[in-house]
């Protein structure tokens, strides 16, 4: 099970469970993540959800590149696999905390970007490989715009990964709302959402839906033009295996791909340039 799914007392505690792979998401991962989330839009046994990943390594580390995700022929059809893992993209309202262990990079930040707010541990950094590896940075960049000042995102989107966002300045720019001691952002978490969960349910659905209003007018526009600029600013994916490669070659190592992967592109090598 690459989904782990615990339940008690109004709180749900979500497990990405990839430790091996740094909680990488392949396609069964992110068909699992998309099937909780409408699933919890139906239980009244779940009135808060802490979204956390397993091993203590890794939060996320996006999606795994050994996942081969075909394309369709079209130039104006593009297949993004990790457009409906997070819990606002099935139309969940139930508070969702995101409790951050180790890395959290790349694709992980559709996750991120949907969760209500994040706590992390004193060990949690933040970046994006997207442009060192040649692809653009769109879906990402767009979300966590949303959550960061923008001089703080351009940075850590453009410098690839030169760049790591500690999780001290993640809290200082209020990207993360608590630290923890290493280990514990998920137990500080749930304690978080078990005061969510003593809340009237419908009052607090209605306030998150009203904060995602809020949000709405600018995102909506902008994740439509994500499609046309990862289609137009992509490397070939040859060229984009050849970056990869170099990397490792040259010892670059710990930037959330564990062994070959990493929280990059979507989309088949062979067929088409990734998604994002």
């Amino acid at each position: 099970m690459t989904v782990r799914t615990e339940i008690a007392d109004g709180v749900a505690l979500v497990t990405l469970d990839r430790p091996e792979r740094h909680n990488a998401i392949d396609l069964d991962t992110a068909a699992r993540l998309a099937a909780t989330w409408q699933a919890f839009r139906f239980d009244d046994a779940v009135r808060a959800v802490v979204l956390t990943g397993a091993g203590g390594r890794a939060f996320c580390t996006g999606i795994d590149r050994d996942a081969a995700v075909p394309q369709p022929p079209s130039p104006y059809s593009l297949d993004d696999p990790l457009l409906r893992i997070g819990p606002k993209a099935n139309d969940l309202w139930k508070p969702v905390i995101a409790a951050v262990d180790g890395m959290a990079c790349g694709g992980a930040f559709y996750l991120l970007g949907e969760a209500e707010f994040l706590i992390a541990s004193e060990n949690a950094t933040f970046f994006d490989p997207h442009t060192t590896y040649g692809m653009v940075s769109a879906y990402e960049s767009i979300l966590m715009a949303q959550r960061m000042p923008l001089g703080e995102i351009a940075r850590m989107t453009l410098m690839g990964t030169a760049e790591r966002l500690g999780a001290a300045r993640a809290y200082e720019i209020g990207l993360v709302s608590e630290l923890t001691p290493p280990g514990a952002a998920a137990e500080v978490a749930l304690r978080r959402a078990a005061v969510l969960a003593a809340q009237p349910t419908a009052p607090v659905q209605g306030t998150v839906r009203a904060l995602w209003a809020a949000k709405e007018a600018v995102r909506a526009p902008a994740l439509a033009h994500a499609p046309h600029l990862i289609a137009l600013g992509n490397l070939p994916p040859d060229d984009q295996a050849r970056l990869f490669a170099a990397r490792r070659r040259e010892g670059g190592g710990n930037d959330g791909r564990g062994s070959g992967r990493e929280g990059g592109g979507k989309g088949s090598r062979e067929d088409r340039p990734p998604v994002s």
